[in-house]
């Protein structure tokens, strides 16, 4: 298993992506605006997009890839998604107004796009890659995900706020290589932190005081334009478990 990191930023501009991760040629984790970097050929490789959440910064480019590319594939894209994101999808964003529903387009019969529902803790097992959705404590309905090669292991937070219940099951990870954090706000704004349920540096350190083994950490959604005050925090404030930014184009082999 071989993932590619597409976007890692908590917004846009210059080179800042987005959420989204390439696993393999054939999987996206969470599909933000650094998807848009992937030529045809590749989009027309991608077979399934799992979903942390339904905000835009992680789910962006799921209607630009079936409206690219859907008619060159010879099978619908597969959205795995919890029930409740997948009605927030439809409600929301595959509505007929803001965006058309391929799951309808050519035809009910034969859609470019299909949803199938995922669980926290139920393991989707794809050609011996394993993808566990994780609990996560976000301000929608929300998961991480722990991707299993069974040689190693990664886990990506998504989304999320402090989360004891998310601990429990990542200190039973016994082939844990790297996890991919998120802090997406400096000290300073830790209120803001609190109420939309992201993390700050001192919240982070807080919770990395809960894990039991030592991977290699890397800090992702890092707010645009403060990135490098939020970094120099969490090396500050969690520097006993040497965490490094998430870059794009970043390649880790699981």
């Amino acid at each position: 298993m071989r993932l590619k990191i597409l976007g890692c930023s908590g917004g846009i501009g210059g080179a800042l992506r987005t959420t989204s991760m390439l696993l393999d040629e054939n999987i996206l984790i969470d599909a933000g605006t650094g998807v848009g970097d992937l030529s045809l050929d590749e989009l027309t490789k991608i077979d399934h997009v799992f979903v942390t959440h339904s905000h835009l910064d992680h789910v962006t480019s799921i209607p630009f890839i079936v409206d690219s590319v859907g008619y060159m594939r010879d099978k619908p894209l597969t959205i795995h998604a919890t029930q409740a994101t997948q009605e927030i999808l439809k409600q929301h964003l595959f509505n007929w107004k803001i965006w058309p529903d391929f799951s309808e387009i050519p035809s009910l019969r034969k859609p470019y796009m299909r949803y199938e529902n995922i669980s926290v803790g139920m393991p989707v097992e794809l050609d011996e890659r394993r993808i566990t959705p994780l609990p996560a404590n976000h301000v929608v309905p929300a998961v991480g995900f722990h991707l299993d090669s069974g040689k190693s292991s990664l886990v990506f937070t998504g989304d999320t706020t402090s989360n004891d219940a998310f601990w429990k099951i990542v200190n039973k990870i016994e082939n844990l290589h790297y996890l991919i954090i998120e802090t997406a706000f400096c000290n300073r704004e830790k209120e803001l932190a609190i109420t939309s349920k992201h993390l700050c540096a001192s919240m982070l350190s807080e919770s990395l005081n809960k894990l039991e083994h030592k991977p290699k950490v890397y800090i992702t959604h890092l707010n645009p334009g403060e990135a490098d005050i939020i970094m120099n925090e969490v090396k500050e404030y969690a520097k006993k478990f040497n965490p490094s930014r998430l870059m794009n184009n970043q390649v880790f082999d699981l």
